[in-house]
């Protein structure tokens, strides 16, 4: 963002800050939680990132575009997600069960059962 020679740093972390759910922005826009990228020697691009109950929101987008509608899967398959979403933090957020219970269509007591499942309880 500060000149042509940027650009392939830019694409390059594009996919990353996509798959993050941040934001890239100019970097002398950057506030002090954003993180400025530098690239030989100059501030190249800030990425905001996003607040942790917009990123449970924006990997279940993603898992769902790879996958298909959340609540369509089978039984096993959301296990596997519940098992993915457990290593990505997504329970550690406020609401995260509730959230990823409405996402698959299943309750909360199903997610939970899910957890245990993986734990081995």
């Amino acid at each position: 963002m500060t000149g042509t020679g940027d650009e392939p740093f830019i694409a390059a972390v594009k996919p990353l800050v996509d798959a993050m759910g941040g934001e890239m922005i100019p970097p002398d826009e950057a506030g002090p939680e954003d993180v400025v990228l530098s690239w030989e020697g100059a501030d190249v691009v800030a990425v905001r990132l996003p607040q942790l109950a917009d990123s449970l929101d924006h990997i279940l987008a993603a898992m769902e575009r790879r996958k298909g509608p959340l609540a369509d899967l089978d039984r096993k398959a959301k296990q596997e997600v519940v098992r993915i979403l457990e290593a990505r933090g997504a329970f550690s957020v406020r609401h995260g069960v509730e959230t990823v219970a409405s996402a698959l269509g299943v309750s909360r007591f199903t997610v939970y059962n899910y957890l245990n499942r993986e734990k081995g309880l």
